[in-house]
């Protein structure tokens, strides 16, 4: 997927440095300077000039079927946000939310715009390739999308009163048929939303607009461009919201016969959020709202005490009192010691290091911005300026009052302008002629008569907004703000109880870190005073090291110790004494299906799902009519404990607490049964009460040695999450043995114990997958007590005679250690490096989807959220699909309606679905005509109606 920004002239210069890698494969371009296109016309000249970029190789109609596109219009001359005119809406630094996890310390509007626009152009259907989006509107939306209409033009909107929808396009909607766009209007007056909501619902646009290609080839002729001959000819001004939308519908506003033949539909986004960032009150205001837009403090990480909280300050160094009085307040990228006094309603940016005694009244807004070589514009004006009309009417403000008078109060001749924007108003000074007396001069209300002053400003070149936001170098704002932002990270750190650090993404603050000498002395909290604050610390601090070229393994490994013991500890000393509950001529039998899991893996994993809960799809299943993990236990009257692998045809005696110990050593064969056991109460380390001197004396008083015997019908790296599986039969069959009753519940957190005991990790839903029978969701909350609600699923597409021809598991032959993947995913979970925790919550969001579609029996709409799992497995991990992998799924995708690796993927088993008998016939003859490998073989399954089952003899 691409993305194509509009953005200012400035910023189009020099974006191939400064556009953040956030933004994927992008395109940047501006407006030709000069032209007035309009919304629709500079949608054209975006789409045209990025065909362009790409060599014209193709025709437009081809190109347009390409790839998909989002295109963000993030231009404009921002009157109303002067201070990032030069920079557009798009990189607009926005603080990171107080309730969030994941985001960087140097986001920016767009990359917290673009995971929805992406989401939806993900979900629309195969004619939409193009999605338009405005640049200062934030919509932020927490739940599933809706089903997106198939239909040339898609409008997103939002539910709101008939008073907000006066100032935006709105969408109306016959009553009696919701899903039909019936007609759109420009800024209805009030009253005529209510007379029309009688027989209409009416949905507000927030600038959101899928296109399909046919509705793309409409847009460039309605804008003077023919996409068929690609001439060069110029685009016309015309409107998308005021022109191309009214004519769109059942009913629509204006008629026009191109139009008309477009089909069009309404997409409601129930309960999302509209932030505008189109004016300094938006850019506070907007700020303030997301940040309190949760109030549950259990899910509030920092509580950023602030004096007000309309204060933000990023990228800032402020020396400066400021109490509950300062309100309305915005300070980025500046350095401002304590010789200033702010009063409310400032937006101040660009300030150079200075010592500057100044007195910012109320509504004063001061900005300096480099110009080429060594100079600076000094830009001051009003918070509610809106830098339009006559300088000399008195209806045209400037510093919130008649722009004249700030002339007249100067002694200085009043300039010439019907535009405000283009009025040369702003010094271009070098530095030494901005003195604190200079400054003061110019931002007074009532400044000292100073003829020296007066004289600079006059003879100063002097740029206008427009001029500004055209010259400012870009390059050097952005290194000022870097330096400025990196010299802030120890700050951070050394107050996280009460800044926002240790919940950002800290992979990106160790980028930014380690290319500088800054040094971060913070005390790291110890694990039993703040658990996450202390991994994420050591983790932070191992990524810096590594990126500084040093090792960084052991502070990664006091991360990883101090989760383990977390979950572990609790065990530790408590276990009963296990009593012998068997006759001598008794065996213990417990047998478990394995899990196949349809979606939501690795939300499951820990540190991830202490801290935002797992969610999971997955079935018990049954191969080759077997359950695949068995377990035989017994007591011996030979000393010592028995441990036999039927499929490893391997043995081993364990005679002390040494041997059972052994378990975490590296190369420890028989490492699940020892931990099982240790858990179980066969080792010191987890008795309660006093214990006993030895193994042996411990076995004598329980009445005799142990035999185990494993049977593993499966290979390992399977995907099967056949580790978790072996150990939660092992631990219900000891539970039998030594007469403990433990529940389903009881043995699946001890599995999670044992697998951080191994070292190995994972999450919980491979035990409770093949323990617990049947197709299900199962669904744990925040916290470390990880016990998941199950909500059982009817189970009929798995067991069906009708689709059973259409499920297929292969066994690809090909392993993969899921240890060392999961080691890296936990990495990116300590850091909270967003791209992972991103893709968590769409598989989260996705666990629900399969959930509601397996409720409704929809085999076919199942197959393909299948293979969205694995299309999100490879965002997660690229390693999920390897070479060989894809050599096998290549020939047959046309086949299928989905298909999964399992587990951690890389190998293993393959689940797929194909489109009928037909399809998986011909999926099965290629498969045996054409292994990948001498091991490569179907595998019939069947769904698990009883889940594990121990019985004794």
């Amino acid at each position: 997927m691409k993305t194509l920004l509009s953005v200012p002239p400035a910023l189009s210069r020099v974006a191939s440095s400064l556009i953040p890698a956030t933004f994927g494969d992008c395109f940047v371009t501006h407006d030709p300077e000069g032209a007035k296109l309009g919304s629709g016309g500079g949608t054209a000249h975006l789409l045209r000039e990025a065909w362009r970029a790409d060599g014209e190789s193709q025709s437009f109609a081809e190109w347009l079927q390409r790839d998909d596109r989002v295109l963000v219009h993030a231009g404009g001359q921002s009157r109303r946000l002067p201070a990032y005119a030069a920079l557009g809406k798009a990189l607009l630094p926005v603080p990171v939310f107080r309730w969030c996890a994941g985001q960087r310390l140097d986001q920016t509007l767009g990359e917290l715009q673009l995971p929805l626009l992406q989401k939806i152009l993900e979900a629309a259907g195969a004619q939409s390739h193009t999605l338009i989006a405005s640049g200062d509107v934030l919509i932020w939306n927490d739940r599933p999308l809706p089903e997106i209409p198939d239909a040339d033009v898609v409008c997103v909107g939002l539910w709101d009163s008939p008073e907000t929808a006066a100032g935006h396009g709105v969408f109306f909607t016959p009553r009696a048929h919701p899903e039909q766009f019936d007609f759109m209007l420009q800024k209805p007056d009030p009253s005529r939303v209510a007379e029309l909501s009688s027989t209409h619902l009416f949905l507000l646009d927030i600038g959101i607009w899928l296109l399909s290609d046919r509705a793309v080839e409409v847009l460039m002729r309605k804008s003077g461009w023919n996409p068929q001959t690609g001439d060069d000819g110029e685009l016309s001004e015309y409107d998308l919201y005021g022109e191309f939308g009214l004519g769109l519908g059942e009913n629509p506003t204006v008629e026009d016969p191109e139009l008309a033949e477009l089909t069009c539909a309404v997409l409601p986004l129930s309960e999302a959020e509209f932030h505008h960032f189109g004016t300094n009150r938006d850019l506070i205001g907007s700020s303030l709202a997301l940040q309190n837009r949760v109030n549950d403090q259990r899910r509030i990480f920092s509580p950023l005490i602030k004096p007000h909280p309309s204060i933000f300050i990023q990228n800032a160094e402020v020396a400066c009192s400021l109490g509950s009085e300062n309100q309305e307040v915005w300070i980025e990228n500046s350095s401002i010691p304590d010789t200033w006094k702010l009063s409310k309603q400032h937006v101040i940016t660009g300030i150079p290091e200075n010592d500057w005694i100044v007195k910012l009244s109320e509504g004063t807004c001061l900005d300096v911005v480099p110009i080429g070589g060594e100079c600076f514009a000094v830009r001051v004006y009003g918070f509610h300026d809106r830098f339009r009309g006559d300088l000399n009417l008195d209806s045209t403000t400037w510093m919130g009052k008649p722009a004249a008078d700030w002339f007249r109060r100067r002694r200085l001749p009043i300039p010439e302008g019907d535009d405000l924007q283009k009025v040369p108003l702003f010094p271009v000074l070098r530095r030494e002629e901005m003195n604190g007396k200079f400054m003061r001069w110019i931002v007074e209300e009532e400044p000292r008569e100073d003829p020296g002053f007066a004289r600079l400003y006059r003879d100063a070149e002097k740029l206008s907004a427009e001029e500004l936001a055209n010259r400012c170098a870009m390059e050097r704002v952005d290194q000022d703000r870097k330096r400025r932002l990196v010299e802030s990270l120890p700050v951070l750190a050394r107050h996280a109880g009460r800044s926002v650090f240790y919940q950002s993404d800290l992979y990106r603050a160790a980028e930014l870190a380690a290319p500088s000498d800054v040094v971060f002395d913070e005390v790291s909290p110890a694990a039993s005073e703040n658990l996450y604050a202390c991994v994420r610390s050591r983790m932070f601090h191992s990524a810096l090291e590594r990126m500084r070229g040093g090792d960084g393994s052991e502070q990664e490994a006091e991360a990883f110790r101090a989760m383990r013991n977390a979950i572990v500890d609790p065990y530790r000393r408590t276990a009963p004494v296990p009593r012998n509950s068997v006759l001598s001529d008794q065996v213990i039998w417990a047998r478990s299906p394995v899990r196949l899991d349809l979606a939501g893996g690795w939300t499951d994993t820990p540190p991830y799902c202490f801290l935002n809960g797992g969610r999971v799809v997955n079935l018990s299943v049954e191969l080759n009519g077997q359950p695949p993990v068995q377990i035989f236990a017994r007591t011996s009257d030979r000393p010592g404990i028995s441990l036999r692998s039927i499929d490893l045809g391997s043995e081993v005696s364990l005679r002390s607490y040494e041997d059972i110990g052994a378990y975490a050593e590296i190369g420890s064969d028989f490492a699940i049964p020892r931990a099982a056991l240790a858990l179980c109460g066969f080792h010191p380390d987890f008795q309660s009460g006093t214990g006993y001197p030895s193994l042996d004396a411990q076995l004598e008083e329980f009445g005799g040695g142990l035999e185990i015997t494993l049977l593993c019908a499966i290979p390992k790296g399977s995907g099967l999450g056949t580790s978790s599986v072996l150990s939660s039969a092992l631990l219900a069959c000891l539970s039998e043995l030594a007469g403990y009753g433990w529940d389903s519940v009881a043995i699946g957190n001890r599995v999670l114990a044992l697998e951080q005991m191994l070292t190995s990790g994972g999450g919980w839903q491979d035990q409770y997958g093949g323990a617990v029978r049947g197709l299900k969701m199962l669904e744990t909350g925040p916290g470390l007590d990880q016990t998941p609600d199950i909500r059982w699923l009817p189970g009929h597409l798995f067991t069906d005679p009708q689709f059973q021809g259409c499920r297929l598991l292969y066994y690809t032959g090909v392993t993969r250690v899921a240890h060392n993947v999961l080691s890296e995913i936990v990495r990116g979970m300590f850091l909270n490096r967003q791209e992972h925790l991103r893709c968590l919550e769409d598989l989260s969001d996705h666990a629900l989807r399969m959930y509601e579609c397996l409720q409704k029996g929809d085999f076919e709409r199942m197959g393909r959220l299948v293979d969205r799992t694995w299309e999100l497995n490879q965002r997660l991990d690229s390693g999920t699909c390897t070479p060989v992998i894809q050599k096998i799924l290549e020939p047959l995708n046309d086949w299928l309606l989905g298909k999964k690796l399992l587990g951690a993927g890389g190998g293993g088993y393959l689940l797929m679905f194909a489109k009928d008998e037909a399809a998986a016939l011909r999926i099965r003859r290629h498969l045996q005509e054409n292994p990948p490998n001498a091991r490569a073989r179907f595998v019939d399954f069947s769904l698990s109606e009883t889940g594990l089952q121990v019985t004794r003899s």
